[in-house]
Parts: C-alpha cells; sequence; structure tokens
C-alpha cells in the first residue's frame, strides 16, 4: 500500500522518488525502500561474518570436552581420557589398536561391528564409549589366547567354510557366540532369526549356520 500524499507539498523541497513524502534529511522518521534495502543487506552480511567465529568457538568447546574412563578390555584394566562424543568402535580402533571389530555401515545396520560388553553382544559403532565405564568388553582379539587354540566358533567357521572375503566374519563371530550363549542356538531357523542382524554381502549364510550348530555342543560342554 502506498503512503498517504494528501499531506501539502512545498515544491521547494527535493522529492524522494522512493517516497512521495517531502525529503526531509534532518527528519530521523523517513525511511524509504532503498534505505531499508541498504540496512538489510549491512545487517544480514555482519551477521555473516560473525557465524563462522560463533560456530568455530563452539565446536573448540565441543571438541575440549574429555571424560574420563575405566573399562577392561579382553580382560585387561584400561583407565584413559578420551573425547565423549567417541564411539566404542573408534575407541576400540584408534585407542586401543583392535582393528578386528569393522567399521560397515557406522549405523548399527550390518554387525561388522559387533563386541560383547559385560557378556552380551552390542554394536560398538551405536555405543558411546562412555556408556562402558566399568563394564568388561570382549572383542575378536580377546576370545582366544594368542598362542593357543582357536575358540571352537573360529574353528567351526573355518571347518565350515562360513566365510569369503572374511570382513564381515569378526562380527558375525562374535554374534555366532552369543547366539550360543543366549540359549539361541536350538534350531536352524532361530539360528538364522538371530542372526539375521549380520550381514554377509558374499551370502555365506549356510556355512555361518553350519557353523554354529557344530560349534554348540562344544561350546556348552567346555
Amino acid at each position: 500500500m502506498n503512503a498517504r500524499t494528501d499531506a501539502p507539498v512545498d515544491k521547494d523541497v527535493p522529492m524522494d522518488p522512493d517516497n512521495p513524502r517531502p525529503f526531509d534529511p534532518s527528519s530521523p522518521l523517513v525511511l524509504n525502500r532503498r534505505d531499508l534495502m541498504v540496512g538489510t543487506a549491512t545487517a544480514a552480511v555482519a551477521g555473516t561474518l560473525a557465524t563462522p567465529g560463533e560456530a568455530g568457538a563452539a565446536a573448540n568447546a565441543a571438541v575440549s570436552a574429555m571424560t574420563d574412563l575405566s573399562v577392561t578390555i579382553n580382560g585387561v584394566s584400561h583407565r584413559i581420557a578420551l573425547d565423549v562424543r567417541s564411539s566404542a568402535l573408534d575407541m576400540l580402533r584408534e585407542v586401543f589398536g583392535l582393528t578386528g571389530s569393522k567399521k560397515g555401515c557406522d549405523h548399527g545396520q550390518c554387525g561388522a561391528c559387533t563386541v560383547h560388553v559385560d557378556g552380551r553382544r552390542v554394536a560398538a559403532c551405536l555405543t558411546l564409549a562412555a556408556q562402558l565405564e566399568g563394564r568388561a568388553v570382549t572383542t575378536i582379539e580377546g576370545i582366544a589366547p594368542g598362542d593357543g587354540p582357536l575358540h571352537p566358533m573360529q574353528q567351526a567357521f573355518i571347518d565350515n567354510d562360513a566365510l569369503q572375503c572374511g570382513y564381515c566374519t569378526p562380527g558375525q563371530i562374535m554374534a555366532a557366540i552369543a547366539c550360543v550363549n543366549e540359549g539361541n542356538a536350538t534350531s536352524s531357523e532361530r539360528i538364522r532369526e538371530y542372526m539375521s542382524g549380520n550381514i554377509c554381502r558374499c551370502g555365506a549364510y549356510a556355512g555361518i549356520v553350519a557353523a554354529i550348530q557344530q560349534a554348540a555342543p562344544q561350546m556348552q560342554e567346555a
């Protein structure tokens, strides 16, 4: 809507083409479209220039957020300081060099990062390292002594050709051990259901089921 123009106009006063009212430079109330646009653009640029600094300060504050963590990994107690945002998977791989647990999807959908926490399987990529305070973690590296025989499940995977490329195998074995320990290896159908969260892109599922069925009696006798 245009501003009112019925006020008397002094012809000696210059007119602003964007505002039909008389132009009075001394009046603080006169604001035309050009002034508004220039002021808005200036404020926007100033805000944009300030944003990276503020974001950087927030990022630095987040990075500096550290926590102390006491955790037992494969029977060895550790106390470390790490970023509160670290996942259990990143801690295992990057801090302790336990690279058997794989980073497949990083969304808890493939099972390649499966480890045991207090005897139960978890997806390490979805578990914050800080949640492991006072807990016992077992990875694929800790299920059998380095200079001793393989774990029955490891041997069964070899015997039944339950792997091809091997990328998912550590997670498959950790989930398979939990399957037996939690009483879910009673039938091939129940094994398949329990192991459905562990994906093998090579399609070695028949061998995996056979391996679990072979290892289950040996594990139960031990």
